[in-house]
């Protein structure tokens, strides 16, 4: 058997991010000695005070108006939705990294196939969010194959709970999520930091923002990260670099451009197998890939322009546009042959793929405050137009003439590189536009209602190059959605909500017509609270979800599916976050999602569950403060993470486990510039399978991991 040596070389991403560093500290004394904003400057452009994005409250509610889930500055108090806000308090002292470290502490999300660690991919309610159900700052950054999202240049991540189509378009009911990014400031303000921690993993950023004139800011995040592996035969590697510029034209006007830009290099690692049903059979740091070739680059740019005009007497208008190009491209072994007969040999196939895509959108809207017959509406409407070209070029080896074996208890490496074929050779094109409207009404103090529409018109054009065949579809849908608040005091409210989806199906039937796209419905009932200082609150949800028109086999041609099977979730959600005492902050959630096939032609799949969701999940996470007798301050916290029993396959097959981890967390603030950092997830180095893909694939959960940092303001 032939291992390489340990680790690949891990120092260089690290020392050009150490380069960079300097670079950026000495662009950031040069930033700093541009001439401010003088007081008549200040009082001249008031605009200035509105672009500047204020500092959170110290605790883990988060923002608690002006999010994605109305797109008006509405107390989240008086919205008829489920909404979660993860601030950037709480990643801080989770000491997250990617989106990743956040979801088990916001309820009802569950991790499923990440697609070989490219990916992030997550059930809302039970449905996953990987088409459409992602926006960064309100435009769609999911489509396509895009890399995993980093946090380094996040200000707050909003979770939308049902569905999001009446503002959103083709989506799925369970919810949608808002990264929202860290804007610049006319405050001068530095932050760098390194993390060094065991599995291999090293990291440094940069956080940097300031005036570089009287009306214009600017912000750079950056980050630089050799990244943890689960096992020492593997590497990966990425580098983020977000610059963002703030332009006050004016006394009402402000122009906002955003950048990011991501280089990810990694294995596809695909995981372990199970065996006769044990997700468990091996040990978690087995590699069934190869890694003189599992190589894989996963690149994402992405541009942001906004415009934002206040029109006066509460009216204002917004215009934007994104561009976003990713890619995907490399060789792997795909573990996608079956586990012979004597329950130890693998069959595999070499690959290699390329995945580009190019998403642009347009967005322009209008908001105003209306007063009809004796009523107050705020009134919203908009028109989205967007182009989505996705392709898809993936070769393989073949099976049958090189299967590529491994034993999955002796794994040999460094096997000959196969002789590939084409596989798939696809273009998706598909251009849409949507019109939204929505009104909030204020039917009295304490009575809310909230009612919108949004019209799409969809159009797709599919080429498979291999069979020189094309596929052209039209669709179109509506999308309302309406809730009633009530108000029981200024800090208690209950609410009602109902609202549909729609996402498209792609392919044809037998008889080559387009598929009716699959369309959701959702009711949902909740109450909501925060203390009279709105430094806590909590939430309970209860709600009833069901989804038609999903894909199933053909009961005349079993090479040919239709659009006739429906799945349901329903289930309670409870979170509670912020801060408790003037010491104390904690969150705390807690799922119970009940999901089940309710119609399909294949009998095997009717009554059983969705993959990899369990029925119960939770999360604790609570953090101390105070004064340290040696200097200075501490913090000392600790978490918990349970996931219930998963189902492997849609036949439930088999199971993955269900799993509880520990977390401890501490940090020492040295003075007003310097922190320690250090933390150890899976404290007791549990073993647990995060999801699952596929009959056989099996995708574990990382070891114990301790990580000891340090940041410093200048």
């Amino acid at each position: 058997m032939q291992v390489p040596s340990h680790r690949p070389a891990r120092h260089t991403a690290v020392a050009r991010a150490a380069l960079a560093l300097c670079a950026f500290t000495s662009a950031a004394a040069l930033a700093q000695s541009a001439p401010s904003p003088s007081s008549a400057d200040a009082a001249a452009s008031p605009a200035l005070s509105e672009i500047q994005v204020r500092e959170a409250p110290q605790g883990y509610q988060g923002a608690q108006r002006n999010t994605a889930a109305t797109r008006t500055d509405t107390p989240l108090i008086e919205t008829p939705q489920a909404v979660r806000v993860v601030p950037q308090q709480l990643m801080q002292d989770l000491g997250a990294r990617r989106l990743a470290d956040t979801v088990d502490f916001v309820s009802g999300i569950t991790r499923l196939n990440d697609f070989g660690g490219t990916w992030d991919n997550y059930a809302i309610r039970g449905f996953s969010n990987t088409d459409g159900g992602s926006l960064l700052n309100g435009f769609a950054s999911g489509r396509g194959y895009g890399p995993q999202r980093d946090v380094a240049s996040v200000e707050r991540i909003e979770f939308l709970k049902g569905p999001a189509a009446a503002l959103y378009g083709s989506s799925e009911p369970g919810g949608t999520l808002n990264v929202v990014t860290k804007k610049p400031q006319f405050t001068a303000a530095h932050k760098a930091g390194v993390q060094v921690g065991t599995l291999g993993y090293r990291r440094a950023t940069l956080d940097s923002t300031g005036p570089l004139g009287t009306d214009v800011a600017y912000r750079l995040n950056v980050a630089a990260e050799d990244g943890a592996s689960r096992t020492h035969l593997v590497d990966n590697r990425k580098m983020v670099v977000a610059p963002a510029i703030t332009w006050n034209l004016g006394r009402d006007t402000v122009l906002n451009y955003e950048a990011e830009f991501i280089r990810i290099r990694t294995p596809l690692d695909r995981g372990i197998v199970q065996v006769n049903g044990n997700a468990g059979a091996l040990p978690r740091d087995r590699y069934l890939g190869d890694p003189s070739r599992d190589n894989l680059h996963v690149n994402g740019d992405t541009h942001q322009l906004t415009l934002d005009h206040d029109l006066g007497q509460g009216w204002r208008t917004r215009v934007g546009a994104s561009y976003r190009e990713t890619g995907l491209y490399g060789s792997a072994v795909d573990l996608t042959g079956t586990l012979q007969a004597d329950g130890r040999t693998l069959t595999r196939r070499d690959s290699w793929r390329s995945l580009p895509a190019r998403d642009a959108s347009l967005q322009g809207e209008v908001e105003g405050k209306l007063h009809l017959g004796g009523l107050t509406h705020t009134v919203l409407a908009g028109v989205e137009t967007w182009r989505l070209t996705a392709a898809q070029d993936i070769r393989y080896s073949s099976l049958a003439s090189q299967p590529f074996t491994i034993d999955i208890y002796h794994p040999a490496y460094n096997q000959p590189v196969g002789n590939l074929t084409p596989g798939f050779d696809l273009v998706d094109r598909t251009r849409a536009t949507g019109l939204f409207v929505q009104d909030q009404i204020d039917l009295s103090a304490k009575w809310k209602l909230l009612a919108g529409l949004r019209f799409d018109r969809f159009h797709q054009n599919s080429e498979n190059r291999l069979a020189a065949t094309r596929q052209v579809q039209d669709h179109s849908a509506a999308t309302p959605r309406i809730g009633v608040t009530y108000l029981i005091d200024a800090n208690t409210s209950v609410y009602a909500s109902a609202g549909r989806s729609f996402r498209p199906n792609a392919g044809t039937d037998e008889r080559g017509n387009a598929f009716d796209p699959q369309k959701g419905k959702a009711l949902e009932l909740g109450a909501k609270w925060q203390s009279s200082d709105q430094r806590l609150n909590a939430s309970a949800a209860l709600f009833d979800i069901r989804k038609t028109n999903v894909l199933t086999r053909s009961p005349t041609n079993a090479n040919f599916s239709i659009a006739a099977g429906e799945v349901r979730s329903r289930g309670l959600e409870l979170d509670v976050a912020g801060q408790i005492d003037t010491h104390w902050r904690m969150t705390a959630n807690l799922a119970y999602t009940d999901t089940e096939v309710t119609r399909d032609n294949n009998a095997a799949l009717l009554g059983k569950r969705l993959v990899n969701v369990p029925r119960v999940s939770t999360g604790l996470f609570a953090i101390r403060e105070d004064q340290a007798p040696w200097g200075g301050r501490y913090g000392l916290g600790g978490g918990l993470v349970h996931v219930g029993e998963r189902t492997g396959t849609a036949t439930d097959s088999y199971r993955l486990p269900a799993y509880t981890m520990a977390r401890i967390t501490g940090y020492w603030q040295i003075d007003k510039r310097t922190r320690l950092t250090l933390d150890v997830h899976n404290l007791f180095d549990k073993t647990y399978a995060t999801a699952s893909w596929g009959a056989l694939t099996v995708i574990p959960g990382m070891g114990r991991q301790v990580v000891a940092g340090v940041q410093v303001a200048f």
